[in-house]
C-alpha cells in the first residue's frame, strides 16, 4: 500500500491554463454601480453669462460693422450723420484701421438676426487678427 500511494505523489499535477474570470466580472460590476450612483451627485460648473440689461452703453466714439443678411459689410463712424461705407471682407482690417487711428478705438459688430454665426465670427477674427483689441457684438434690448 506504501508504494502505491507513493506513486501517487510522484506524478507531475497539470498546470491550469485557463484565467477565472468571475472574480474580475464581480468587481467590474462593483464599480459600475458606484460610479453610477455617485455621478448625478457630482456639481457641474456654471458659467455666468452676462445678460443684455446689464452691458453698458455703447462708446461714443467707436466704429461700427454691419453685417447684413445677404453677407455683404458696411462700416461707418457711430456718430450723427455719419454715411455707411460698403466695402468686401477682405477690406475690412484696412477699412477699420483707417477709422479708427489706434488699436484702443472700440468696434462694434451689428449683424442682422437672420446672418449666419459664421459671419459674425469671421468678421470678429479678421479685426483680432488686425490688432483690434476692443471689439463687441451690439445687441438689442427687449
Amino acid at each position: 500500500m506504501g508504494a502505491h500511494a507513493s506513486s501517487r505523489s510522484h506524478r507531475r499535477r497539470r498546470m491550469m491554463s485557463e484565467i477565472n474570470v468571475v472574480p474580475y466580472i464581480d468587481v467590474m460590476l462593483v464599480l459600475l454601480i458606484i460610479f453610477m450612483v455617485t455621478a448625478p451627485m457630482i456639481v457641474t460648473g456654471t458659467i455666468d453669462l452676462p445678460r443684455v440689461g446689464q452691458a453698458s452703453q455703447a462708446p461714443v466714439a467707436a466704429v461700427e460693422v454691419m453685417i447684413r443678411q445677404d453677407g455683404s459689410i458696411t462700416v461707418r463712424r457711430n456718430t450723427e450723420g455719419e454715411q455707411e461705407k460698403a466695402i468686401q471682407r477682405d477690406e475690412l482690417a484696412a477699412t477699420v484701421k483707417s477709422m479708427t487711428g489706434t488699436v484702443e478705438t472700440p468696434v462694434i459688430i451689428s449683424a442682422e438676426r437672420a446672418v449666419r454665426y459664421e459671419h459674425v465670427i469671421g468678421a470678429m477674427d479678421v479685426l483680432q487678427r488686425a490688432g483690434m483689441t476692443r471689439v463687441g457684438l451690439n445687441v438689442r434690448k427687449d
